[in-house]
């Protein structure tokens, strides 16, 4: 180093602290207030949305054989569906509909995206009922945000109370309509003027009541957002042939206002007019042309708004629209769209489906209607009788699975000179009934060594319509 440089002083300057940048992780709720929207789609959303609570509503209310049609029976540890009764023992059923439910939904994903959250998702039925009543209570979007604006006044707590007291009336209505399918409904109609519900009854009324008005009265599309864990795997069920709202970004591009009538080519443009309509409809608060998010539900309100706003500028409809990745990219024409269905992903899923329900319809139709179960007395293994018969005791549980009763008679066999010894040569049981029966087994002691020895009890109907055989052991001395 060169002596000049050893004398040239160097300062040093402390530099100052920086400052401590705070990200929050939680973003504040904003209060969206959608706009109403007609058009195609639309009708198709009020459609399911009648049809899912006709159905909700409605079948607690039918009769079937003197019972309600559909009824979880908790106590009694049954499930009747109209003619169909389903036991603890037919638990296989019940995993056989959810497994088809879930594999049914992930096909119908990969097939046309999220179509179940756009048009028959609880949370988005629920949520555009408790916007009907906002909207018929407080008026259209525009309506909404000024009144929000207002100050407090005598009319304004007016709207507001009458607006909530609807939308709690309809919350308690779904949770007594909720218990009314796990209790009889005309029951808990008949204790609702004294309010003589039980306990567990009370609980769940109030319970889901609440968790409906919390979820689709207040929170509405933060469920959505980041309670709803589908919103988040969707993508894994995602491939560029998925049937997504997309906006056409090729044509609208780029965008910008201008007067009817006029050739956006002319003037710079593309068929997008930024007029923000599909963001004021959207029930999520998002914008459509900021590409695929998993926020968005497919409910198709952008497509509806955008079309009118399209016929209004005399421009063709289509601007967002269903189609695919790969056909928006012109891989492919839009109308060859159903040729790729028939893809791996897709394959899969179908064949999965057909393999469940196909198992379970074929294992309902050859459920017998008597359920049994023998259950030997290991208390008293083998006796010998004033006969010189060995004797050996069993319970045998019978359960009538059908609606009609039956006439059955019981017969054992497997050794020599077996019989069976019971109250009556044939008996009745009446529908549903579930009944154990006390039965005893009796062999000559040459026939019956000491030790275990296979045997089996027949149960035959009396007019033949079934038999069923099941093995037991019968204990020689």
């Amino acid at each position: 180093m060169s002596e000049s440089l050893k004398k040239i002083p160097i300062k040093v300057e402390a530099s100052a602290p920086k400052e401590t940048e705070t990200h929050s992780l939680y973003e504040a709720q904003k209060k969206l207030y959608p706009k109403s929207v007609k058009g195609v789609f639309a009708n198709w959303r009020i459609l399911f949305i009648l049809g899912t609570q006709l159905v909700f509503f409605g079948l607690p209310w039918l009769q079937w054989n003197g019972r309600q049609a559909v009824l979880w029976d908790m106590v009694n540890r049954k499930f009747h569906l109209f003619s169909l009764t389903i036991w603890p023992q037919d638990f296989v059923y019940l995993a056989a509909l959810l497994m088809s439910a879930a594999f049914g939904l992930f096909m119908w994903t990969t097939i046309a995206g999220r179509l179940w959250c756009g048009y028959a998702c609880p949370q988005t039925v629920y949520t555009e009922i408790m916007l009907w009543i906002e909207h018929w209570v407080e008026g259209d979007r525009n309506k909404r945000m000024k009144l929000d604006k207002e100050a407090m006044s005598a009319r304004k707590l007016r709207i507001k109370s009458t607006k909530h007291a609807l939308m709690i009336a309809f919350s308690l209505l779904t949770g007594f309509t909720l218990v009314g399918w796990f209790t009889p409904i005309r029951e808990l109609v008949a204790a609702l003027p004294t309010f003589d519900f039980g306990p567990w009854e009370t609980f769940w009324i109030f319970f889901y009541a609440g968790f409906t008005y919390l979820f689709a009265a207040k929170m509405r599309e933060q469920v959505c957002k980041y309670m709803c864990p589908y919103a988040r795997f969707q993508s894994v069920m995602f491939d560029e042939d998925t049937l997504v709202i997309s906006y056409d970004e090729a044509r609208g591009e780029a965008r910008g206002a201008r007067k009817k009538g006029v050739d956006p080519k002319d003037v710079g443009l593309g068929d997008c007019i930024d007029c923000k309509q599909c963001v004021h409809v959207c029930p999520v608060g998002i914008d459509i042309r900021d590409g695929l998010q998993y926020e968005c539900i497919g409910c198709a309100a952008c497509i509806d708004i955008c079309d009118e706003v399209m016929d209004k500028m005399g421009s063709p409809r289509g601007l967002i629209r269903y189609t695919t990745e790969a056909a928006l990219e012109g891989k492919y024409p839009e109308s060859a769209f159903w040729s790729r269905l028939k893809r791996p992903r897709v394959i899969m899923y179908a064949l999965v489906l057909a393999i469940v329900l196909g198992s379970a319809i074929t294992s309902l139709a050859l459920r017998q209607p008597l359920k049994v179960d023998i259950i030997r007395d290991r208390a008293s293994l083998v006796r010998e009788t004033n006969d010189g018969l060995l004797e050996n005791s069993y319970s045998i549980r019978l359960i009538n699975v059908s609606d009609v009763p039956m006439q059955i008679r019981i017969k054992v066999k497997g050794l020599e000179s077996i019989k069976l010894v019971s109250d009556s040569e044939y008996l009745t049981l009446a529908p549903m009934a579930n009944e154990l029966i006390p039965v005893r087994v009796q062999v000559e002691p040459e026939y019956a060594p000491q030790g275990s020895h296979p045997i089996k009890f027949k149960i035959k109907a009396k007019d033949d319509s079934f038999e069923i055989e099941e093995k037991s052991s019968f204990i020689g001395e």
